[in-house]
């Protein structure tokens, strides 16, 4: 296998590395055994330097033969001259997103082992196991800027912050001593997913307050806090990020992060599904999980049955939790409960010119491993004040 030798300007010294050694041993299979690497670490490396140096400038070939490196072909335009014959060609080339996720994962997964594990911490005296707790907070969109003058209530960093500690806290001393716990991060934890305040897939604006890397701050420190204080009330802690349509690859980093964090605290588990649904069987009782940016209420019951086949015929009860619309509205369906949750965060201008209104609450839901749901206690940010 030839090196192009132009790569070597766009690779880290890392990749330079990867390059001599293909170029020592003939290919990156080979490489990547010389080197002692796992499953093809070599072959993706050079994969994410072409389309890395194809995204500055530099795809020899493809002018002529197809893509650039991590590109998809859009729009061509051609012109020909009066015999039909081709005289220019415009190519639009844009990222490949499959591409672009993989090189997401791959850096996260990179960043994840540099992270201290925590240290385990001995677990309370005198919990109950056949009683699980749910925390939810769903759609907290920290990060977001809000006006009283406009939605009514501040809100920003250190608001949300200080009132998402408050509130577990309040919970946490409301719910009783369950064996269990669930710290439920439902979703539009984040309020935008990189450095410009837009919604991922839509590009609309958003009132942001602070740089992306204070958001990330808040919200790493606010989780963290989270955990802490449902791990000194329970034996066992499950941390659940799900996905949202406003933190699409955010949740994705901070699973990733957290499962590395708490590896080696066994009181602690980072739900590791890759899809946007989720579930946990805890006995006689199945709790399912859904942002609600894909699905609406009454289609959940239908999809978990199909996606969680077996749970879903052990257990004699099942609940669906969901948020998105930042209201709360709880109903029976055939076959679950699907629970859809409010928010703690203020509104901003958005949703208070355009007339969305919804009290601001938040939930600790306790269930039993043989009778499903058994009781609730609810903080609201008046009490927390």
């Amino acid at each position: 296998m030839t090196i192009d030798a132009k790569l070597y300007e766009y690779a880290t010294p890392r990749q330079r590395e990867f390059l001599d050694a293909i170029a020592q041993h003939g290919s990156a299979r080979a490489a990547n055994v010389a080197l002692g690497l796992s499953s093809d670490v070599v072959g993706k490396s050079l994969r994410r330097l072409k389309a890395f140096a194809a995204r500055r400038g530099y795809a020899p070939g493809h002018f002529e033969n197809g893509t650039a490196p991590g590109y998809v072909m859009g729009k061509v335009t051609v012109q020909r001259a009066g015999d039909g014959t081709v005289e220019r060609t415009w190519e639009r080339q844009s990222p490949d997103h499959v591409n672009l996720i993989e090189a997401l994962e791959n850096a996260v997964d990179a960043m994840a082992l540099r992270i201290t594990p925590v240290a385990p911490i001995p677990a309370p005296q005198g919990h109950h196991d056949n009683l699980l707790t749910l925390y939810t907070f769903t759609d907290y969109h920290v990060g977001m800027l809000a006006w009283h003058k406009e939605g009514g209530v501040d809100w920003d960093l250190q608001i949300a912050e200080t009132v998402g500690v408050k509130a577990m806290a309040a919970l946490a001393s409301g719910a009783p001593a369950s064996g269990r716990a669930i710290v439920n991060i439902q979703g539009d934890f984040l309020h935008w997913d990189g450095l410009t305040a837009i919604t991922p897939q839509h590009g609309h604006v958003l009132d942001a307050d602070g740089r992306f890397g204070k958001v990330v701050d808040v919200a790493i420190r606010l989780i963290r806090q989270l955990v802490a204080e449902a791990l000194a009330k329970h034996a066992h802690v499950t941390l659940l990020i799900c996905e949202g349509n406003h933190d699409l690859a955010s949740s994705l980093w901070l699973r990733k992060l957290f499962a590395v964090l708490y590896e080696n605290e066994p009181r602690i588990t980072v739900h590791a599904s890759e899809l946007p649904y989720y579930a946990v069987e805890f006995g006689n009782t199945l709790l399912g999980f859904h942002h609600g940016h894909l699905r609406k209420n009454e289609q959940l019951p239908a999809l978990f049955a199909a996606q969680f086949r077996e749970m879903w015929g052990r257990c004699a009860k099942v609940y669906i939790h969901t948020g998105h619309r930042h209201h709360r509205e709880e109903r029976d369906h055939t076959g679950a409960r699907v629970t859809q949750h409010p928010t703690l965060a203020s509104r901003d201008a958005y949703a208070a010119r355009g007339g969305w209104w919804s009290e601001r609450e938040i939930t600790a839901m306790h269930y039993s491993r043989e009778f499903g749901w058994v009781g609730s206690n609810n903080v609201t940010p008046e009490m927390l004040a």
